[in-house]
């Protein structure tokens, strides 16, 4: 297993040419609600090389009198983030919010937000930070309120940078979603597929989905981007081929379990009997999904050829001990290791 994942590594670095590399930084996303990271979390970041977390500090959503927006579920900090780790708040906006409130009410919101992070910044240990992420999934119908958002934002920060997440179909379709007024952009290479369709795929991360958003719209997109690649799985259910939802308690130790769980083939598992603590009936069918490593591996190869030559942050989501036992240290740093 070491010699084949040496020698797709060798490969993928000689496929590259001889171009000049790229510094590619290994991140993480940090998306608690609770910053306390285990052993094993603070670890990973050690032995990666860590010098940058990005931290969810709230969402942000319509108030129950759907007038006004409120932090939600905001961060709280039961350790200092270590000293020579730098932070970037992130703040996840509910599309909803840019559907409800009118440009009047947007920068308000925005120095709200900025005075909460600010907050959330010193509860962290940390005297400032340097990049504040967005996070939002916006549409045609919000986008120019978003923007308007971001604009508003800008010069409260005095300086700092101000980046946005990027979907793949707003890359794609970039002349019709619009260019953010933005510093610089992470693109999200996962959550690319149709979660709500039944059948054996994989709606976290596929090559072949990547490529169709891909191509050369990635040389052509104005901005500097960082790249965001998932570590997560999930066990997404289905009653009589509809969706029904995630199920969150189902791990892939409970499906390997025969008495609750039979193989229909590929990522497809038929639940046995009725399982409450699931949200589960019998005859139900689950579908896994993950992120394996040599999915991982494809995808950056893929990016390092159609990427400009800029340096570039490598984020992973999410910085979580359940998440990260899948994967050595040595595998999550080749894949950075590609993306050069």
């Amino acid at each position: 297993m070491r010699g084949s994942r040496f020698l797709f590594v060798l490969l993928a670095v000689l496929a590259m040419g001889c171009k000049p590399n790229r510094k590619v930084n290994i991140a993480f996303y940090y998306w608690k609600t609770v910053y306390k990271p285990s052993p094993t979390e603070s670890e990973y970041a050690k032995h990666l090389h860590t010098n940058k977390m990005y931290v969810r500090i709230m969402d942000v959503d319509m108030a129950d009198d759907g007038v006004s927006a409120v932090p939600v579920s905001p961060i709280t900090f039961q350790q200092a983030l270590p000293d020579t780790v730098q932070m970037v708040p992130v703040v996840y906006i509910i599309n909803n919010v840019l559907k409800v409130l009118p440009k009047a009410k947007l920068a308000d919101l925005a120095a709200k937000m900025i005075r909460f992070v600010d907050g959330k910044v010193q509860q962290a240990g940390k005297t400032g930070y340097t990049e504040l992420q967005i996070d939002c999934d916006w549409t045609a119908d919000t986008r120019d309120n978003y923007f308007y958002l971001l604009n508003a934002i800008k010069p409260l920060l005095k300086g700092k940078t101000l980046s946005v997440t990027l979907r793949l179909h707003q890359v794609k379709s970039a002349a019709a979603c619009g260019i953010p007024p933005v510093n610089k952009a992470l693109l999200m290479c996962y959550n690319m597929g149709n979660l709500r369709k039944y059948g054996p795929q994989n709606s976290i991360i596929d090559l072949a989905e990547l490529q169709k958003y891909l191509g050369d719209n990635l040389q052509r997109y104005p901005m500097k981007m960082d790249i965001g690649l998932p570590l997560f799985s999930w066990a997404v259910a289905f009653r009589d081929k509809q969706y029904i939802g995630i199920a969150r308690q189902v791990n892939f130790a409970a499906l390997r379990d025969k008495a609750k769980f039979i193989p229909s083939g590929n990522n497809m598992y038929i639940a046995e009997t009725d399982m409450p603590e699931y949200g589960l009936k019998k005859q139900d069918e689950v579908r896994w999904e993950d992120a394996p490593i040599d999915v991982l591996n494809g995808v950056a190869g893929y990016l390092s050829s159609k990427l400009k030559k800029d340096d570039l942050s490598l984020v992973y989501f999410h910085l979580d001990a359940d998440v990260l036992k899948k994967y050595s240290y040595e595998e999550l740093e080749d894949v950075g290791n590609i993306l050069r």
